[in-house]
């Protein structure tokens, strides 16, 4: 079905550019998920549908909700404010927030996560 590759697609691209944003490289992510490199590749690029098992893996790898990540990337509705969970605090909100644009949360999370890189150091 034409929709499905479009979700496909669209799942793939935020979940690679979460990636980027967490400045995780595929191997560290496939480390994280315990998912092959060569499977989450094909995930960001729309070629496979990953299971919910998956999915769940990927959120937490990159430190948010698998509802938010569903969302962004087209399988869910996405979640009213009030329904967003805490865990992930200043970035759920970002992610959350529905006055934003995508390049406005990209930006906003890019800012966020370089302050908190130079207090922890990390």
């Amino acid at each position: 079905m034409p929709g499905d590759d479009t979700q496909r697609q669209q799942l793939g691209e935020y979940i690679r550019m979460q990636r980027q944003m967490a400045d995780l490289s595929l191997r560290r992510m496939a480390e994280l998920t315990q998912v092959s490199n060569a499977y989450l590749s094909q995930i960001e690029r729309g070629l496979h549908q990953p299971s919910l098992r998956v999915l769940r893996a990927i959120a937490e790898a990159l430190n948010m909700s698998a509802e938010v990540l569903m969302a962004h990337g087209g399988l869910l509705d996405a979640p009213p404010v009030s329904e967003v969970p805490p865990r992930g605090g200043t970035e759920q909100a970002i992610l959350a927030d529905p006055d934003l644009n995508d390049d406005e949360r990209d930006a906003l999370l890019r800012v966020y996560r370089s302050f908190r890189q130079g207090r922890t150091g990390a």
